[in-house]
């Protein structure tokens, strides 16, 4: 019963993307912006580079003014966010309406902002919209829940990656109030700590998926990397990866088979992408003469 109308671009984004385009840009060179609008996307083009102290991996919280008449005016106009809370407003804009995040790259002498246009999950509309509704979300809340709404559940280093943090404890912020209410849950411990919404709620609004690796617990992890190793000594981790899941993450696999060696249950032997990994119980020990 529930139905909402997605434009193919929102207008608050549009016009943030064309304000941060003409406020942004070095007016001491000489260069126009532009956009291009093809079926999947929306892309801004604006001729320099981003201001210093500023990458693609900080955009969302970094703030540098280049031109402060132009953004005192601007904002006075009511037609820019206050300072630092342009990108936000995108974020959160697209991932209510089911698309991926906006993508910012620079070039030789130019910065490109891609905003996509295909709605990629219908079902977190009603779900955020729902959630918002019931408990007054803040910006950031719908940010990381619009980031996990989707997934099968996020590492704490990979939502930290996703939302531009420096640490995974910097999370905290963002979803303690979410975990609190119950609409996010946590499993795991420090950087492992799996962060995912829970699956009746998926399940309500349509998100709920078919099952898959990427929620493997630890133990069963390595669990599985021995039953690997037991039939198949001697392999790289690229092999171990494909045999026992493609879906779980190499990170994921790398930091297993790091915690087995600290405690003893494997030997690693090479270096770099020669490394091959063995159960220790398989590899001889030297004798008491060194043979």
């Amino acid at each position: 019963m529930f139905r909402a109308t997605i434009p193919a671009f929102e207008e608050s984004v549009v016009r943030e993307l064309l304000v941060n385009a003409l406020v942004h840009r070095p007016y001491t060179q000489r260069g126009d912006i532009y956009l291009i609008l093809d079926p999947e996307k929306l892309e801004v083009v604006n001729p320099g580079r981003l201001p210093l102290g500023v990458t693609p991996k900080n955009i969302l919280h970094a703030s540098r003014r280049r031109n402060d008449g132009l953004a005192r005016a601007f904002q006075d106009l009511k037609l820019m966010e206050r300072e630092g809370s342009g990108f936000d407003l995108m974020y959160e804009r697209l991932l209510a309406s089911g698309r991926g995040s906006p993508t910012t790259s620079e070039g030789t002498d130019s910065v490109h902002v891609v905003v996509p246009r295909r709605i990629l999950h219908p079902g977190v509309i009603h779900f955020l919209a729902e959630a918002d509704r019931k408990f007054a979300l803040s910006q950031r809340e719908k940010i990381a829940l619009g980031l996990l709404a989707p997934t099968e559940g996020l590492l704490a280093v990979e939502l930290a990656d996703l939302l531009e943090l420096n640490a995974p404890s910097e999370a905290g912020r963002w979803i303690d109030r979410l975990i609190h209410l119950g609409l996010v849950h946590a499993a795991g411990r420090s950087k492992a700590t799996r962060y995912f919404v829970p699956p009746d709620l998926l399940k309500e609004a349509g998100l709920d998926q078919k099952t898959t690796l990427k929620r493997l617990a630890p133990h069963r992890l390595k669990a599985l990397i021995l039953e690997d190793l037991e039939r198949y000594p001697g392999s790289p981790i690229s092999a171990i990866h494909r045999r026992i899941g493609s879906e779980i993450s190499n990170r994921a696999i790398k930091r297993a088979l790091d915690g087995m060696i600290d405690i003893g249950h494997l030997v690693k032997v090479g270096n770099n992408r020669w490394t091959t990994y063995h159960l220790a119980s398989s590899i001889d020990q030297p004798t008491s003469d060194g043979r």
